[in-house]
């Protein structure tokens, strides 16, 4: 079984009455609906650096060249690249 720590909380009388009642909604102990929602706020900040760190590493460039080696499929009406998506001084951020 897994290490577990303890941690003396203290939350607001108003904010405690919510968790309560959102935890027996859920049909959990007030324990393991505090412990789902750490983990949700935990990942959820991961993500938001992993996503960062995937943006800082693109190269609007590649699209273009990845694209290239797919072959040249019939574009479907309403889903072409939008005018200048593939010149080469459009900014990373698409403005």
């Amino acid at each position: 079984m897994a290490t577990v720590s303890n941690f003396a909380l203290r939350l607001p009388p108003s904010l405690m009455e919510d968790v309560k009642k959102l935890a027996k909604q859920d049909t959990v102990s007030v324990n393991q609906f505090l412990v789902q929602a750490a983990a949700e706020k935990v990942a959820a900040l991961q993500e938001r650096g992993y996503l960062a760190e995937r943006a800082a590493r693109a190269r609007p460039g590649d699209l273009g060249r990845i694209l290239a080696k797919a072959g040249t499929p019939v574009a479907i009406p309403g889903d072409e690249l939008p005018e200048g998506w593939l010149d080469d001084d459009v900014r990373a951020d698409g403005k």
